[in-house]
């Protein structure tokens, strides 16, 4: 697992075993904030370890950002800590979360040890952490997945954006509309970083055009999957158009951008042709912050 600092206080772990997939801890005077955790045990062990050799005062909250396994497993190591999530995020986990461990539990001995904990603070527009002297946003980013959280800091203006942002926006689970109205959210922020959930840290420089990139490469994905189906493609000649030709690097998270591209087309393939996609964009209204917790964090 390697870890970065990115701003006093704030640093950014990587997993080495899954994905590039990011957690966030964010130390202040009256406890730290974890903003996910990894998906294996002992990476997220070793950020525990790494907060107390910091001279930490102990983790008060975790944050969710959504309910995928390699973002909340690591839950249970913080039994102090108080875990907040989208309400939908609780609401699947409560539903299908021990039916999906113990089958991955079945597949790998690495999370043998591993116990579902639900969160237990929920939100459903957004809400905010107020904690010795910094102020953290939770803002609903939708579109990887319905429940996508991000958690932005104020003074820092930095985003940990989840999966909202990533090599290559990745909709399988979600809703591409959605997902554009969240890139655009982002690109409206004036960040100087930006944390995506899987892969490299965002500088200020780099990041309004890898939010372009992006939303443009959802237009070019409907558009040839559209195309495709006009021409009566199958799925097999629609899935093999390479990333690249859709204006993303094959390079990122050492390949797997192809994987997750594929995933893509073939999921609007199958969508336009039973209905549930439109062929064209919708509107959609922009992603805000305002709203409540069930409880309110500190």
């Amino acid at each position: 697992m390697g870890y970065e600092r990115i701003e006093d206080d704030v640093y950014v772990f990587s997993s080495d075993l899954y994905a590039q997939v990011t957690a966030g801890l964010v130390f202040t005077n009256a406890g730290a904030v974890l903003i996910d955790t990894l998906p294996f045990p002992r990476e997220t062990q070793s950020i525990a370890q790494f907060e107390r050799r910091r001279g930490g005062v102990g983790i008060r909250y975790v944050v969710n950002t959504h309910h995928h396994s390699d973002h909340v497993y690591g839950n249970y190591l913080f039994p102090r800590a108080k875990i907040i999530a989208h309400e939908r995020g609780r609401a699947i986990l409560q539903k299908d979360g021990q039916e999906s461990l113990d089958r991955v539990k079945a597949a790998t001995s690495h999370l043998s040890e591993v116990q579902l904990r639900l969160p237990d603070i929920t939100l459903d527009r957004g809400g905010a952490i107020h904690l010795g002297g910094k102020s953290m946003e939770i803002i609903p980013l939708p579109g990887h997945a319905a429940d996508v959280l991000a958690v932005l800091l104020v003074e820092e203006k930095i985003l940990f954006a989840s999966d909202a942002m990533m090599p290559v926006p990745y909709i399988v689970h979600g809703d591409i509309d959605d997902c554009k109205a969240s890139l655009r959210a982002m690109s409206k922020m004036n960040l100087e970083n930006l944390v995506q959930g899987h892969g490299e840290v965002l500088l200020r420089g780099e990041i309004s055009d890898a939010l372009a990139a992006s939303i443009a490469y959802l237009d070019t994905i409907r558009a040839r999957v559209r195309e495709g189906i006009e021409m009566g493609l199958s799925e097999q000649e629609i899935t093999s158009v390479d990333i690249e030709e859709c204006g993303l690097s094959r390079v990122p998270l050492s390949g797997l951008v192809q994987d997750l591209h594929s995933a893509n087309l073939l999921h609007l393939h199958r969508g336009m042709i039973a209905g549930t996609i439109s062929p064209t964009e919708r509107v959609v209204a922009g992603s805000s912050g305002d709203g409540a917790a069930d409880e309110q964090p500190d």
